[in-house]
């Protein structure tokens, strides 16, 4: 029954309509509440079936009260049967190989749970018990007399004789609680002294869930047949889920914990599941209904549901990209969720197109305005956005002309497009010999003209014959680019800080040196500013940091507002001007979408101060990396929020720390294995900034220590 694909198994689930041991009577409604919802339909799978085949009904006795004594002797005696009943249904669904999902009234019912797999399986079980409480009360503890704060001191045979059976259907070593925040001090001695592990909110707080649940995880497997989970929804923040019967403030976020269980969710040799005290009587809103929903879905369907996906993509899509395995479906400011409500950080912005953040409510708001209005003419006729995109980026740069396109690489070829014409036109280069510079390390986009001239041999590989006219020299080096000017150069291209190289930043001055050489030789100064431009690096423009003024620059990435390809080509008019009506063109290229959506990027940039933040924010970030002391680590280096963390590759890929980050909740990408990129909304704040900080430096230490395991 262990080791089987839980993709393949058939899920069972079995209501406990139980109150017995609850102040509540009304949890015992739970189960057939839910079932009315449509709990089996939401979890619907086209991988195996699901389905709820019974509801065990308890015998209704008065909520159970304090009295001068524990409980009466019958409602002992009613929960007893009870979970002899629950023991024998639980027992045959194991049996079978299937996944039994137990959804019951108060968290009583995992003394049945719990004893039938555990007499089932006839070796160690594990159990990650997620609760609020420790609910190990004896019958000499309990303050409140209530069953339902003993079922795991008698799972563990603490409790009382006639729930217990006077035996253990647990070890202790084999069980974990996590989240607990609300107990008596006789429960955690019982299991301190018992060898039971118990993560604390404060813990949890500290270390974060996902680092919790993996150690519980290890806890719950390590000499074990196999291991199960029991939630009780208490350990939910109230807010998220109010309809529970012992609230306890301070508590786990709902998507917290959804995102948590998918770790759990792809071992194979889960055994059963348990959530326990939904109160429908108590619920707003279906609050907390939908909770248990995304709960199950987290542990029933995500795995299938991401590699469904996933081979999706491999199967009808083109192996041009290596993504990390997450599959994200929603944003919001700085924040991603994957297809199953885990939450991210994202620390990319998609290479800084989602600069002004994920979802920006101004941005919406045109987009949707705009696209009620007009959306695409072509450049066949004027449209009444275009002209203020263009005159406030010209405002905004300083430069007389503006050209519209979509891409960063479309622009990057009008550039190109523009350097030689003006070679021709105005500085006399003989036809068809212009010649322009570019730089090792560079990454102008991937047509067939840019790879043409990359240094980096995957990109070109397959893809010649290549166009002539472009000579490569030193990034960083200003003296190989005087070596390397003839008459017939034409421009130079260069990015002021390169981002696909691994955040490579040339030596100060670098960039004023060459705009001197530039302009002694007549060569026009081109950067490319697609990726460090408007605000990434802690200026407008990231040849601000050394005054320079180039001849012209290419735009893109974030003038999108995150929601559109919008790029532009900007330059002096000498530059530009070089164009007559038919040179050059694009159909959507200044589409009126586009250009609503680019000025308003251009004004929440401006207007909430996001260059200045970049400037501070990336200052602190650059400090804080360079503060973590570890042998992986080989140089931090970047301008504003755009920093790569070089790492030493024959110790750790950059790769593997990515996906270590990404279980961490924290979403980053690699430059060819060797760098670490940080690249997040420039609307990010300090605390965000912080937390996301804490899991850097936690995934740095949990690598060294994995490395100190294998040595």
């Amino acid at each position: 029954m262990v080791g089987l694909d839980l993709r393949k198994r058939e899920v069972k689930i079995i209501g406990a309509a139980c109150a017995i041991g609850s102040p509540h009577a009304g949890c015992a409604n739970g189960p057939d509440v839910l079932h009315s919802l449509g709990i089996v339909n939401a979890l619907y799978s086209s991988d195996r079936r699901i389905e709820w085949t019974n509801t065990l009904y308890a015998e209704r006795t008065e909520p159970s009260k304090r009295t001068q004594n524990i409980d009466t002797d019958a409602a002992i005696s009613a929960l007893a049967s009870f979970s002899e009943r629950l023991a024998s249904e639980v027992s045959a669904v194991v049996a079978q190989s299937q996944l039994a999902l137990i959804i019951g009234g108060d968290h009583s019912c995992a003394i049945g749970t719990w004893r039938g797999v555990a007499q089932t399986v006839g070796k160690p079980v594990g159990l990650i018990w997620i609760d609020a409480h420790l609910d190990s009360h004896t019958e000499i503890t309990s303050p409140s007399g209530a069953l339902h704060g003993m079922p795991l001191a008698c799972l563990l045979g603490h409790g009382l004789i006639a729930l217990s059976q006077g035996k253990a259907s647990l070890l202790p070593q084999h069980v974990c609680v996590v989240g607990a925040r609300s107990f008596e001090a006789e429960e955690a001695v019982l299991l301190m002294g018992l060898g039971v592990r118990v993560f604390g909110m404060d813990e949890i707080q500290r270390r974060g869930l996902d680092s919790v649940m993996a150690e519980a995880l290890t806890i719950a497997q390590n000499g074990t047949a196999g291991f199960g989970v029991s939630i009780d929804l208490d350990v939910i923040d109230p807010r998220d889920a109010p309809a529970v019967g012992t609230p306890a403030a301070g508590g786990l976020r709902r998507a917290q914990l959804v995102q948590s269980l998918a770790m759990l969710a792809r071992q194979d040799n889960i055994l059963a599941l348990e959530i326990a005290e939904y109160n429908p009587h108590l619920d707003v809103e279906n609050r907390s209904a939908d909770c248990v929903r995304d709960l199950l879905h987290a542990l029933l369907v995500p795995r299938q549901a991401r590699v469904a996906v996933i081979e999706l993509e491999k199967r009808y899509g083109a192996s041009n990209y290596a993504p990390l395995p997450v599959v994200l479906s929603k944003s919001n400011g700085v924040y991603v969720k994957d297809e199953y409500g885990k939450q991210y950080i994202d620390m990319m912005s998609a290479y800084s197109a989602i600069s002004v953040g994920h979802a920006h409510p101004r941005i919406l708001q045109v987009l949707y305005d705009q696209a009620h209005r007009l959306t695409v003419t072509s450049r066949a006729f004027y449209n009444d956005r275009l002209p203020l995109l263009l005159q406030r980026l010209c405002e905004v740069t300083g430069f007389d002309r503006a050209l519209p396109m979509n891409t960063g690489m479309e622009a990057v070829e009008t550039a190109l497009k523009a350097a030689r014409k003006w070679a021709y036109k105005v500085k006399g280069v003989v036809p068809d010999q212009a010649e322009i510079i570019v730089c090792e390390g560079n990454f102008h986009g991937r047509s067939i003209t840019i790879v043409g001239f990359s240094s980096e041999a995957q990109y070109r590989d397959g893809f010649g014959p290549y166009a002539p006219g472009f000579t490569r020299i030193a990034y960083g080096d200003a003296a190989a680019l005087e070596r390397a000017i003839t008459p017939n150069t034409a421009a130079f291209l260069v990015e002021p800080v390169q981002g696909e190289a691994g955040i490579i930043v040339p030596p100060r001055g670098y960039l004023a040196q060459c705009a001197h050489i530039c302009r002694e030789h007549n060569v026009l100064l081109i950067c490319d500013e697609i990726q460090t431009g408007l605000g990434r690096t802690g200026k407008m423009l990231a040849c601000e940091h050394e005054n320079v003024k180039p001849d012209a620059i290419t735009l893109g990435k974030a003038l999108g507002g995150g929601v559109l390809p919008v790029s532009a080509f900007l330059a002096r008019d000498a530059v530009m001007q070089v164009f007559t009506p038919g040179d050059h063109g694009s159909t959507f290229g200044g589409n009126p979408l586009g250009a609503a959506v680019a000025l308003e990027a251009l004004n929440v940039i401006i207007e909430e101060n996001l260059v200045q933040r970049s400037a501070e924010l990336g200052a602190y970030l650059l400090d804080q990396l360079r503060a973590i002391h570890s042998p992986l680590i080989r140089d931090v280096r970047g301008l504003g929020l755009f920093v790569g963390v070089e790492v030493d590759t024959k110790k750790i890929s950059a790769r593997r720390l990515c996906e270590k980050l990404l279980a961490h909740g924290v979403l980053s990408k690699d430059t060819h294995e060797t760098v670490l990129r940080f690249a997040p909304p420039l609307i990010i704040t300090h605390a965000e900034l912080d937390w996301a900080l804490d899991r850097v430096r936690a995934v740095f230490a949990e690598a060294e220590r994995e490395l100190r395991h294998v040595a």
